[in-house]
């Protein structure tokens, strides 16, 4: 059981990695060479995946929990996300998860960060490449995911549920001025027409 919130990356990195040595996968994407084209594990890009980061963890196994598999059948394509979209493809894999809808993490936890908003992996100024009088400022690193975004439902749906009432009784004025123009209108046309007399030709 994690004591701190930072614990649980810890274990989930242990626990995924564990589980590749377990089945005898390696922890570092190989790439395809002509001396063991039968590899199924090696990738045809040259470019390494490390296995063991949060990230590439947190991405297996969000597609092993959505297809109901176990990790080995999603290392690939674990590999191939973080290789072409870096950590943000877990923000693209967590919208396509859901038949590509836009993830409002206000509501739903992020699954890097689980919710607290900042980077779990506590990255330096220099690996993030943040501006160099930043280093000394004591700045947060936002989590890449979610970009920091607040995670507390329980807050703002007391807000939302405020700005729908208002929504509401904004559609509700805006309906009552339509009928009432409507009426003005109609009433207009029919005092038009009953004071309208035909012309004498006809």
């Amino acid at each position: 059981m994690p004591t701190t919130v930072f614990d649980q990356f810890t274990r989930r990195t242990a626990d995924v990695t564990a589980h590749l040595t377990t089945l005898g996968i390696p922890l570092t994407a190989p790439a395809a060479s002509p001396a063991n084209p039968t590899d199924p594990w090696a990738s045809s890009y040259a470019v390494p995946v490390d296995r063991s980061t949060l990230a590439w963890c947190t991405a297996v196994q969000m597609l092993a929990d959505h297809h109901h598999t176990g990790i080995d059948h999603q290392v690939l394509a674990a590999d191939a996300l973080l290789r072409e979209l870096g950590i943000r493809g877990l923000a693209q894999l967590h919208s396509d998860l859901h038949h590509g809808a836009p993830i409002d993490y206000r509501f739903t936890p992020c699954p890097y960060c689980s919710g607290i908003g900042e980077d779990p992996t506590q990255p330096t100024c220099e690996e993030v490449g943040c501006a160099p009088w930043l280093e000394f400022a004591g700045h947060d690193h936002l989590c890449p995911v979610c970009r920091g975004d607040d995670y507390q439902p329980q807050w703002f749906a007391e807000e939302h549920m405020t700005e729908l009432e208002q929504l509401l009784a904004d559609a509700i004025e805006e309906s009552e001025e339509r009928a009432s123009l409507r009426y003005r209108i109609r009433t207009r046309l029919r005092r038009g027409w009953r004071s309208w007399t035909p012309p004498a030709w006809l």
